[in-house]
């Protein structure tokens, strides 16, 4: 939700939170100020409480109030040195009560064995004892009433504006729903209540919200409790099964988010961080589960070089490599931006990494070797391509060419040359009976890699082939979701065009994972599942906009050059044999018989541009399959 613009005239709570908002820089000096004082009121109640209130103030013993001194001065060094002056009140729960009560424990423990050391006798042993007690419960009234202020506050201020009421029904009862709750109070969300299959959960209460039946009643609840979004707190939900719940929810016509996916969990991503469906959350894919061992085996404590590093692929394979600890990450990559990006955001991350920025093209054999012989690497993962179809057709054929064919050439040949175990090129299943030059350079690109492993058996090589990449730059979705956007017409070329799709994320992790288990000269296919037709994904994102299927008319414009209406099948029993993971499968390609091929192709690719390099490039690679003029 946008800010929003500031009033001429401020409310008192506008008031209140601005100037919270300026204290906010000195919230552990005001913390403690406050808790001293707290300390302070709780030592004289505890008098109260034990002496009367006749007695309470004449009954003290002279040193009283030296002691009360000290007294503060040990519970604020063991605030301090427990952490409790860093806590934020606003968001104060649980956690931060049993903090408090650790830290008041320890504190009253060591103040009363002071007292009892230098022989204080006229401290009454039972204001010792139920200090602590009643300091704990002082300290977590102050916060958890400065946090209802502030959600309170909150509430005032966006309610306040003429910005509507956002009213929730929450899919999930378990903890992330907690967390969730916890998480979204005073940033202008009320819970109506939640929803849960579990029979145990079903008429009680979660953070004070009813638990008010199974998934299915949405639709009954959705009417009887008129919220304006649904939230999915459900994130262990995979597969198949996640589909199903979210079509649940988006048949409601109300806008619906979620809480991060458990691999995002896993990533970092907060609960109380809810987004919207996106694509992939419908692919009803299960997750890929790694040889994390094996990986680790493969890249920890080695140098790792990615070409195209700051490509949608390229650089979701600097963030999983750099989760294995690698000793140094090796970044090339044309794009001066997108170099700059992966490098601050790794930056962040992963602090402790030692990167290596450069900027450099495949293309320039000189500067591959250099680079690879000051900082040879021990694996290499080659993500540097051009990849859509259409643009690389007619006029930009031979571009493809020289750099997804030769470039991969240049890449594997310095890294053999600098000692490299290991070389995956990241390929297409384009590459499969190719019938445009894109997906012909790819599989040009893939029979340069098995010659080079008969030429260089010191390196490892092997390529890995998979499909569209959900959100990968020069993907359908971006359009689908900017025409969407302008009110329609979303553009398919096909009624009846499929492809087979994954994450990025699930993509670069089975990169990964075929780096560790790939032998010399294989190809390796990903398990894709099943194809999506892309009208049907069209009509998802339609819906996931909050659109009916009849207000943004879909448009069929035809095939494009190049574009086949189906993609091959990847994981095909009958064309691939099974590999040490259950996702990758190795494929079976017929061999490659004729004698000087690797040096032809390289003579010809030095030549000039011809005019139609579409004619030469089927004497190259015999499966391409050039369209009719």
């Amino acid at each position: 939700m946008p800010p929003a613009e500031p009033s001429p005239n401020p409310s008192l709570w506008q008031r209140l939170d601005a100037l919270l908002t300026r204290l906010r820089p000195q919230r552990r000096p005001l913390s403690l100020a406050i808790d001293a004082a707290v300390v302070v009121a709780c030592w004289n109640f505890t008098y109260l409480f034990r002496l009367g209130f006749e007695r309470w103030w004449s009954a003290r013993a002279g040193y009283d109030t030296a002691v009360l001194a000290g007294v503060v001065a040990l519970y604020l060094g063991v605030f301090v040195l427990l952490g409790v002056p860093r806590g934020m009140w606003r968001f104060s729960g649980f956690g931060e009560v049993r903090r408090l009560t650790i830290a008041c424990t320890l504190a009253g423990a060591l103040a009363a064995s002071l007292v009892l050391l230098a022989q204080l006798e006229k401290i009454p042993r039972s204001v010792l004892v139920l200090h602590p007690v009643i300091t704990v419960f002082g300290l977590a009234s102050v916060r958890l009433g400065y946090r209802m202020l502030y959600e309170h506050m909150r509430a005032q201020i966006q309610g306040g504006e003429g910005a509507p009421p956002r009213r929730a029904l929450v899919l999930g009862a378990g903890n992330a729903a907690r967390l969730l709750l916890a998480g979204i109070q005073g940033q202008g969300w009320r819970v109506v209540g939640l929803l849960d299959d579990d029979p145990a959960k079903q008429g009680s209460r979660l953070a004070g919200v009813p638990v008010l039946g199974p998934l299915a009643s949405l639709p009954e609840q959705v009417a009887a409790q008129t919220p304006t979004h649904v939230l999915l707190a459900i994130p262990s939900l995979r597969g198949a099964a996640r589909r199903r719940v979210i079509e649940l929810a988006t048949a409601t016509g109300l806008p619906v988010q979620t809480v991060p996916s458990a691999q995002e969990l896993i990533d970092g991503a907060a609960v109380s961080r809810v987004r919207d469906i996106q694509p992939e959350d419908l692919l009803g894919r299960e997750p890929v589960v790694l040889d994390e061992a094996g990986i680790a085996e493969c890249l920890n404590g080695r140098t790792v070089l990615i070409t195209g590093a700051g490509g949608s692929i390229g650089s979701e394979l600097c963030r999983q490599v750099a989760r294995y600890g690698p000793a140094r990450l090796v970044l090339v990559e044309l794009s001066e931006y997108n170099l700059y990006a992966i490098e601050q955001e790794l930056s962040e991350r992963f602090p402790q990494l030692p990167l290596l920025r450069l900027v450099g093209d495949v293309k320039d054999l000189a500067h591959l070797r250099a680079v690879m012989r000051r900082w040879p690497p021990q694996v290499v993962f080659h993500a540097a391509a051009y990849k859509h179809v259409p643009l690389m057709e007619e006029h930009n054929a031979w571009a493809a060419l020289q750099n997804n064919t030769l470039g991969t050439y240049h890449a594997a040949l310095a890294a053999a040359e600098a000692g490299a175990e290991r070389f995956v090129l990241v390929s297409t299943d384009k590459a499969v009976n190719p019938t445009n030059v894109m997906g012909a350079s790819k599989r040009a690109a893939e029979m340069v890699v098995s010659a080079l492993a008969t030429e260089h058996p010191g390196t490892r090589f092997m390529a890995v082939r998979f499909g569209n990449v959900l959100g990968s730059s020069g993907s359908v979705i971006p359009k689908f979701k900017a025409q969407i956007a302008r009110g329609g017409p979303v553009t398919v070329t096909h009624p009846d065009i499929t492809r087979y799709f994954m994450t990025i994320p699930e993509a670069a992790r089975l990169v990964v994972q075929a780096a560790a288990i790939g032998e010399s000269g294989q190809v390796l296919v990903l398990d894709m599942g099943e194809p999506v037709r892309i009208v049907d994904l069209a009509r998802d994102l339609i819906r996931l906009a909050g659109h009916a299927p009849d207000e943004i008319r879909i448009e069929f414009t035809g095939l494009r050059a190049g574009e086949k209406l189906y993609e091959e099948l990847l994981a095909d029993a009958e064309s691939t044999l099974p590999s040490a993971h259950a996702q990758l499968r190795i494929a079976r390609l017929a061999p490659l018989e004729r004698t000087g091929w690797l040096a032809g192709l390289l003579r010809w690719l030095g030549t000039a541009a011809p005019e139609v390099p579409q004619r030469e490039l089927a004497g190259f690679v015999p499966e391409y399959r050039r369209p009719p003029a």
